[in-house]
């Protein structure tokens, strides 16, 4: 193999010492793929969940080609792509990035997984894996071992009829699938997972998530706590939603003001699914434009007059703040003069000095001894 993971970055994702673009799954996973045997013919390589591209290039610099990708975050996607122009220009063209369906699993014989954290989330990948995909298709998954449990080979088993696990490797494991179960033996999809929440609104809201949308169908306490307070400014007609998830906030929003169109986006594919189909449960998905976006790329600068926002406070599996402040200077970038950022965090987090550096005069509007809420004002 000639590819240096070293060389690998997770750009344009959050970088910093502590927060790496390949792990030792990664390395693991593609040296047992290696040892089962690649496949020969273009187009029966896929590769779920990969963060930033190692399990991608790996499979690229194996000689694989025609490989299929699916991963839930843009970020990650954009990170694979750039990872490849920069370590193997001459394959960029030897595969694709296509979201969870037919067109990403059909004929799949080999497929390489990074295990999500989320049971909800590995049995909703292993559905399509078994809708679509070859029925002699082998599923090589790995993980972390302090992250994987024994429920993982019970969702696998539900699939497969056998199911066994590598040795450790430096702290990580793979967990190899085969012999596709029939389809009447096999689990019936329960995505979008179901939810309703009273929230002080005429009728309860009704939620909706895929599995890979952070919280599921829950009702974040957070975001409770944010709605308690959240005040529309006088004129506004149009609230962002930065990092809607499920689509709580944005709906809440479309639900409580009829006159009022929401823009939600995330990063995540299955958020905008899930918000997309909050939004058609609540009716008001003809005032709803959800989108996949990094922060608010896709929104010039000075655009809005409102943006509301409940950060992640980790990434991946590591607790970092560089993604709130990420977000944070993108609702600053496209707030107008005197636009609003109401934003909720964890107190212990102190993120009103950066509000304050990064978009403008910030005041508490409540807390509690979890929560604060705040809005800043773009100066």
């Amino acid at each position: 193999m000639s590819l240096n993971f070293d060389d690998l970055r997770r750009w344009p994702d959050v970088e910093a010492e502590n927060l790496h673009a390949v792990d030792a799954a990664d390395r693991l996973l593609l040296e047992l793929a290696a040892e089962a045997g690649w496949p020969t013919e273009p187009g029966r390589g896929v590769i779920l969940g990969d963060h930033y591209g190692a399990l991608t290039l790996g499979a690229l610099d194996a000689g694989l080609r025609g490989l299929r990708v699916h991963q839930d975050a843009l970020s990650g996607a954009r990170a694979t792509d750039a990872n490849a122009a920069a370590l193997l220009p001459e394959r960029t063209g030897d595969y694709r990035q296509l979201p969870l369906g037919a067109e990403l699993l059909t004929g799949a014989q080999l497929v390489l997984l990074a295990l999500p954290r989320s049971l909800d989330a590995l049995e909703e990948l292993l559905g399509f894996v078994a809708e679509h995909a070859d029925e002699q298709v082998v599923v090589l998954a790995a993980g972390r071992i302090k992250h994987m449990n024994h429920t993982m080979n019970e969702v696998l088993g539900r699939y497969f009829g056998t199911v066994t696990a590598s040795l450790g490797r430096q702290k990580s494991r793979v967990l190899t699938a085969r012999r596709l179960r029939q389809p009447a033996d096999r689990p019936v999809s329960r995505f979008p997972l179901h939810a309703s929440h009273e929230l002080g609104l005429q009728a309860p809201l009704h939620l909706r998530a895929y599995a890979q949308t952070f919280g599921g169908a829950k009702l974040d306490p957070g975001t409770r706590f944010l709605l308690e307070y959240l005040q529309l400014p006088a004129g506004v007609e149009r609230a962002v939603d930065l990092g809607c998830g499920n689509g709580t906030i944005a709906t809440f929003l479309a639900v409580k003001y009829p006159q009022l169109s929401v823009y939600a986006c995330d990063q995540s594919a299955s958020a905008v699914a899930s918000t997309r189909a909050t939004a058609a449960a609540n009716s008001v998905a003809q005032r709803l434009t959800a989108v996949q976006d990094d922060a608010l790329g896709s929104l010039p600068g000075g655009s809005e007059s409102l943006v509301v926002l409940n950060p992640p406070f980790h990434m991946g599996n590591t607790v970092h703040a560089g993604i709130a402040l990420k977000l944070f200077a993108d609702a600053a970038r496209v707030l107008a003069p005197g636009g609003e950022l109401w934003c909720v965090w964890n107190s212990h987090l102190g993120y009103r000095a950066q509000l304050e550096k990064l978009v403008g005069p910030t005041r508490q509007v409540a807390r509690n001894p979890k929560f604060t809420v705040t809005v800043s004002t773009k100066s």
